[in-house]
């Protein structure tokens, strides 16, 4: 008795599988970097893809380091540092360091204080230059220090420039890390996050989070106008002018829109 068998597949028939499969995928990663934070059923509905289509391109950029949950509750996807630090390479292999190498080192030089560059990562800000402070006591980060976008005057500019869907989503993660300190409540950094859009850059003094440091931040954009890092100004209090803070504050705004301008042209 004859025994059925399944036709084989052809190679060009796989073929075409591995190619749809390929840009899916890429149409998923599309839509995520536009409209971030975003869920699988939002995906599904703007791509046409079955959601448990979806869920596997996620996951396969996930593992290959190009996107994450940003909002575990909600389970929304946004890219990572990443896509990002890619984005920022183009004619000359340039980074953002790179870039914004000389712009900080002229602040520092003008103000005579220490000048961070710092770089959003989700809910996370990423210090990736530094130019330090003429003065001995000066404030001192770590390069490829990580921290929380709203304990520094950087990722609060960040923030005050974020969609208000983003905004949400990096307001409901709980700093469980600083959880003997006394940390600010999402209502009062909201009022922070409020000033900081009228007068165009972040203020911190003496924050729960550095007690002893003054710092101005102003955010960095790309040229669809995304908030992507921030210069910040730092000052040991017993240093700070508040005097000088129109003046101090439109350096640094002005460093941050030099750099934002030389980013859109990469």
């Amino acid at each position: 008795m004859d025994t059925p068998h399944s036709t084989p597949r052809s190679p060009a028939s796989s073929k075409i599988r591995s190619m749809n499969s390929v840009l899916s995928t890429l149409r998923v990663f599309e839509e995520v970097v536009a409209r971030q934070p975003i869920g699988v059923s939002e995906l599904s509905r703007l791509t046409q893809i079955p959601k448990s289509s979806v869920q596997r391109c996620l996951v396969t950029l996930q593992q290959a380091g190009w996107l994450r949950i940003v909002d575990t509750d909600l389970a929304r996807w946004g890219v990572t540092l990443k896509v990002l630090a890619l984005s920022l390479r183009g004619a000359g292999e340039q980074d953002l360091r790179e870039i914004a190498g000389p712009v900080i080192k002229r602040l520092a030089e003008e103000t005579g204080e220490t000048v961070f560059l710092g770089l959003r990562d989700g809910d996370d800000y990423v210090i990736i230059g530094r130019e330090e402070s003429t003065h001995v006591v000066r404030v001192h980060l770590e390069i490829g220090q990580r921290l929380p976008l709203r304990a520094t005057s950087g990722g609060v500019a960040v923030m005050a420039q974020l969609e208000p869907a983003e905004l949400d989503a990096v307001l409901a993660v709980e700093l469980t890390e600083f959880a003997d300190a006394p940390v600010q409540t999402p209502e009062e950094l909201r009022e922070e996050i409020a000033r900081t859009a009228r007068r165009g850059y972040a203020m911190n003094m003496s924050t729960w989070y550095r007690p002893t440091v003054a710092s101005i931040g102003a955010a960095i954009t790309n040229a669809a106008g995304t908030p992507v890092a921030a210069v910040a100004l730092s000052v040991p209090e017993q240093r700070w002018d508040p005097s000088r803070e129109a003046e101090t504050a439109a350096r640094t705004v002005a460093a941050a829109a030099e750099i934002s301008a030389l980013i859109s042209t990469v």
